[in-house]
């Protein structure tokens, strides 16, 4: 009976050892990400939770042929989150896009735009750091371009 007992705990043993360790990928979390769209991407300003402006961000959506259909919605504001992540943003607000127009380089191109924004922390909120607001802000400062 103790021999059965060893061998199996051997053979657990050998598992646990053999079996090469899996890192855990660390998750993101985002506080608040737009249902619709699955991306944390809006077209208005959030105001329920204090945020600082980290940066603008642009981009532009292009159709691979003429007879391409125009980027959706989703694929536009996918877009500009991958810009707002590399920013390493909690969210993108404020966002806008605009007709898809024929270049000289594309079947038609869709210019959009938003301001990144990082939630303040607890700590922060505590020590009084006040918050910023799209009111007033103006992106042709950080950018030098209209969004």
């Amino acid at each position: 009976m103790k021999s059965v007992k060893f061998i199996a705990a051997a053979a657990v043993a050998a598992l646990v050892v053999s079996t090469p360790a899996v890192a855990k990928k660390k998750e993101a979390t985002y506080v608040m990400v737009n249902e619709e769209m699955g991306v944390p991407v809006f077209p208005h300003d959030i105001t329920d939770k204090p945020y600082k402006i980290v940066g603008v961000v642009t981009a532009g959506v292009r159709k691979a042929t003429i007879f391409s259909k125009e980027p959706s919605q989703k694929k536009i504001y996918a877009e500009i989150w991958e810009r707002g992540e590399k920013l390493g943003a909690d969210a993108v607000i404020g966002a806008k896009y605009g007709d898809s127009h024929i270049t000289a380089l594309s079947w038609g191109n869709t210019k959009v735009g938003g301001v990144a924004i990082k939630f303040l922390t607890e700590a922060e909120i505590a020590a009084g750091t006040k918050g910023d607001t799209l009111e007033g802000f103006d992106p042709e400062k950080w950018t030098g371009k209209t969004m």
